[in-house]
């Protein structure tokens, strides 16, 4: 391995969404908003124009020169917020041609819309989700109260041991820990004692499985699970607490065992007959991806607009509404609610759901679950953000992935490969910049959920589960723990990760199966966060890029924050000294970040980023 320092980024314009360089707030129609970019003071241009596209119609405007010092100037132009999504890219006149700069990066040549830095009149997620850490616990392998112990088991289910490890493949649904609300309520100490301080619960609603998702009714919580009171009183003890709690809905589908589905079957004339699509084909019914046990919903039809997503009376507002009083929905299978061959009806669909949340409780989050591209969904009003597998879980995944490891590849029959840093920032980048920065600012990041392999699992060590923690806790978006990886838990499928909570090695604060050591780091690195207005709110500015290691700034008025991720071992790198004139203070990992003599021609001072890994180092520079 060469010793030799690698290159920096921090030469490059920039410009992003957040306050450095675009107005706080949602703007409207009509409003002129100015937007400014920073330019090293290398840089060779004669002029800044800004591109922006009104009406299809691309047209330029040029940026003035607000103000410059020794180390970079700082251009200003004005976006007349014209559409209600407002597409806008910076162009650089510099001898010899021009160069682009949109979300993506800076380009020296032409490139699609597609990327393009957007202002949105939508209303963005509420101003608390910029705070939030969030904790998803799937009710059944949580925590056991007294209660569960009386209850009996439904024909479906094959009851499990607590201890037991779940299957990984075959009939995993009818795996059955019994764990209920009031054991969440119970446990909600440990949430706290980590730093979380919203609780995201995968669905209560009854059904014939142990997720849920294929609802026999939304009208009230699964006695399983302790019914609605249950859910009322874990409402008010999460909200007694200072924290929020979030539901889980499936607009796409429902049960075939479901009120309306029965309805639908026995009477041919019925309303609810036109709630699902009908085929000829067996079983005479649409299933979600073929599954017969989960009939498709078609929300062409305008009785299931009024009973499921619209108005006062629907199942959106009313479990918004006291006594459960929901802090907000996560909607399952976001990406094809509403789509079936010539129907697309899905941003429909989310405006609706947002228009009679916001009529509720305008303080509530509306989330989708997308696993791949959702870039043409997250603009159009309806949902605040995406649960991020693609544009963070993957790409993350992928650099830290066990080489050793056989974990396989979410939604692909292959093994998750391991990829160098470039690839994987070429990932995210793509993936960010197909969104507006009021959504990737509220994205909800995931190392992990019911749906994948565990993180340890995934990564292999204490180590470089940290690496990815780190990184969970100081990237843009919203960050999202499901119950156990904060102790080291494992599961090789969706399914198999889906081990109830081992309590007694919790309670003994360490055991075979809980790392006390990773939940020490969990809470400090959630602590970090919430220390940091830049971790939580700031813009991103990539610092440095190489196989094994990743650093960036985050930076809002009044911080700026350094954030350093590496695998193994690498060279170092140096970064200008005007970036920390003051020094540096380090948050996290233990490092001091020196000012030395560069080995560059002119050897200035620098500062000199450790080649230490893998871990996670984190600066205040001032």
């Amino acid at each position: 391995m060469s010793t030799a320092p690698v290159p920096h980024l921090l030469d490059d314009p920039h410009h992003d969404g957040s306050e450095l360089y675009v107005p706080p707030g949602t703007p409207a129609l009509g409003d002129e908003v100015p937007v400014r970019v920073r330019v090293p003071a290398g840089g060779a241009e004669r002029a800044v124009w800004l591109r922006v596209v009104e009406d299809g119609e691309p047209r330029t405007v040029p940026a003035r020169l607000d103000r410059a010092d020794a180390h970079e100037r700082w251009y200003e132009a004005t976006v007349r917020v014209h559409n209600p999504v407002t597409g806008y890219r910076l162009l650089l006149d510099e001898p010899g041609g021009y160069r682009w700069l949109n979300q993506r990066g800076v380009h020296a040549r032409d490139v699609t819309d597609a990327h393009d830095h957007r202002l949105s009149v939508h209303d963005a997620a509420p101003a608390w989700l910029h705070d939030a850490v969030v904790y998803q616990v799937f009710p059944d392998r949580f925590a056991r109260s007294a209660q569960a112990d009386v209850r009996a088991l439904p024909g479906w289910a094959t009851p499990m041991g607590w201890d037991d490890e779940p299957v990984a493949t075959g009939d995993t649904g009818r795996q059955l820990a019994g764990g209920d609300l009031r054991g969440v309520q119970d446990r909600l100490d440990h949430l706290q004692r980590l730093g979380v301080d919203t609780l995201y619960l995968t669905p209560v609603f009854p059904g014939r499985s142990n997720h849920r998702y294929d609802a026999t009714t939304f009208d009230h919580v699964d006695p399983l699970l302790g019914g609605d009171d249950a859910l009322v009183a874990l409402s008010a003890a999460v909200h007694a607490r200072g924290m929020r709690i979030v539901g889980d809905l499936t607009t796409n589908h429902t049960g075939a065992g479901h009120d309306w589905f029965r309805r639908a079957l026995a009477d041919p004339t019925s309303e609810e007959r036109s709630f699902y699509y009908w085929t000829a084909q067996d079983p005479g019914y649409v299933g979600w991806l073929g599954h017969r046990s989960l009939p498709k919903l078609d929300h062409g039809a305008p009785g299931l607009a009024r009973r499921l997503t619209a108005g006062d009376d629907s199942v959106v507002a009313r479990w918004l509404r006291g006594p459960v009083a929901l802090d907000g929905w996560r909607i399952d299978v976001a990406n094809m609610t509403g789509r079936y061959g010539a129907d697309d009806r899905t941003h429909e669909v989310a405006r609706t759901i947002r228009a009679t949340m916001r009529a509720v409780n305008p303080d509530a989050v509306l989330v989708s679950e997308h696993f791949h591209d959702a870039g043409t969904d997250m603009g159009a009003g309806g949902w605040h953000a995406n649960m991020n597998y693609s544009g963070f879980s993957r790409p993350v995944w992928t650099w830290l992935a066990d080489p050793a490891g056989r974990t396989p590849t979410l939604g692909l029959d292959v093994p998750l490969p391991r990829r160098p840093g470039p690839d994987v920032v070429a990932t995210m980048r793509d993936f960010d910049a197909a969104v507006p920065w009021a959504v990737t600012t509220h994205q909800w990041n995931l190392l992990a959920s019911h749906d994948t392999p565990r993180t340890r699992t995934v990564v292999g060590t204490r180590e470089l589960q940290e690496v990815a923690a780190g990184l969970l806790l100081t990237y843009p978006g919203t960050p999202v723990v499901f119950a156990g990886d904060e102790g080291g838990l494992t599961g090789t499928t969706g399914e198999h990760a889906r081990v109830p909570m081992p309590w007694a090695d919790v309670d003994a604060g360490g055991g075979p199966r809980w790392d006390a050591a990773t939940f020490a780091t969990y809470q400090r690195l959630i602590a970090l966060r919430r220390s940091s207005r830049a971790l939580r709110e700031g813009g991103l500015r990539w610092a440095v890029v190489t196989d094994d290691a990743l650093a960036f700034v985050r930076e809002t008025a009044d911080e700026r924050v350094l954030v350093l991720a590496a695998r193994a071992p690498w060279p170092g790198a140096e970064l200008p000294a005007w970036l920390a004139p003051d020094g540096a203070e380090n948050l996290y990992g233990g490092a001091a970040l020196p000012r030395v003599e560069g080995t560059g021609p002119d050897r200035g001072p620098v500062l000199r980023l450790p080649g230490d890994g893998p871990g996670v180092q984190v600066w205040r520079v001032r």
